[in-house]
């Protein structure tokens, strides 16, 4: 967790206010920019979830949204509200607010130079990656189910794996439709390069969800991902992660990790990745939190 901006008051559960009033017309004009560049990849990109919690909760009023106006759409649809927070929040806050039903979202917005990466993810990434799946009544629950769920993995050490969890489904998860695949994963919806690149792009592997298989494998923070898990349904996916978890975290203890690229025989594959673009961009790193 970094240090909190601006010098915000700090909440002992680690959310702060918004402070809406304080917003720049040049950060308004930014979140426009980016929306109305996002936006366009909805139709042809998003699912069918996505694109109708956009519509539901109106999300370009002329600039950031203000978390209490969005709130009270949101409430009504699924009880879920979102909370402003300065920076990254520890394992245990992170998952207490998504068992209930709070959304942490950062309220600093990227600058003009940074349209199109950022290092930590802003109030944009945030709210118009995430919040729109929060109107879905089954994604809604699959989300404080993992909140649940990593406040029982603490007591496994068993946290990198639950990471990539979140990270292949919430993040950077595609999903089946009837004209091919969509987007539902706020890093990709959120990012105008990686939408393109996560559905057309020869590069990346685009390999069935199987859970245990999801919870093997690293990923990368630094570039796209070499690979992407793709459901049937947002119903196959609370169904899939509806178990269990202590005796995976078991298996997991002898399990090796998998490479970002990596595919194993019992892979259902979609699409065998060339794997060009990250032979092209050589990672040092990858990642091991959410």
């Amino acid at each position: 967790m970094g240090s909190p901006k601006h010098h915000e008051r700090l909440d002992h559960d680690y959310t702060i206010d918004q402070a809406w009033e304080t917003y720049t017309p040049e950060e308004h004009a930014t979140w426009c920019t980016l929306f109305e560049r996002q936006v366009r990849l909805v139709p042809s990109g998003a699912c069918e979830a996505f694109a109708a919690g956009l519509t539901k909760l109106d999300l370009n009023e002329g600039g950031i949204p203000d978390f209490r106006r969005l709130n009270e759409k949101l409430m009504a649809l699924t009880g879920w509200q979102v909370v402003a927070v300065p920076d990254l929040v520890p394992d245990a806050a992170f998952f207490e607010m998504l068992a209930g039903r709070r959304f942490p979202a950062g309220r600093f917005i990227r600058k003009p130079s940074q349209l199109d990466y950022i290092e930590e993810p802003d109030v944009f990434h945030d709210v118009f990656g995430h919040v729109p799946m929060l109107t879905h009544p089954v994604f809604a629950d699959f989300m404080e189910a993992y909140g649940k769920g990593g406040l029982r993995s603490l007591k496994f050490d068993a946290l990198d794996h639950l990471a990539r969890l979140y990270w292949y489904t919430v993040e950077f998860g595609l999903v089946k439709a009837d004209d091919g695949l969509r987007v539902y994963g706020a890093g990709i919806i959120s990012s105008k390069a990686e939408t393109e690149f996560s559905l057309k792009d020869p590069s990346p592997n685009r390999i069935g969800f199987d859970l245990l298989r999801v919870m093997r494998t690293d990923y990368r923070i630094d570039d796209f991902q070499q690979t992407y898990f793709v459901i049937d349904s947002i119903e196959h996916l609370m169904e899939a992660c509806s178990v269990d978890f202590a005796p995976l975290y078991g298996e997991l203890e002898t399990a090796a990790d998998l490479t970002p690229e990596a595919l194993t025989p019992t892979d259902h594959v979609l699409h065998w990745g060339t794997q060009a673009h990250a032979a092209a961009h050589p990672s040092t790193t990858t990642g091991e939190t959410a």
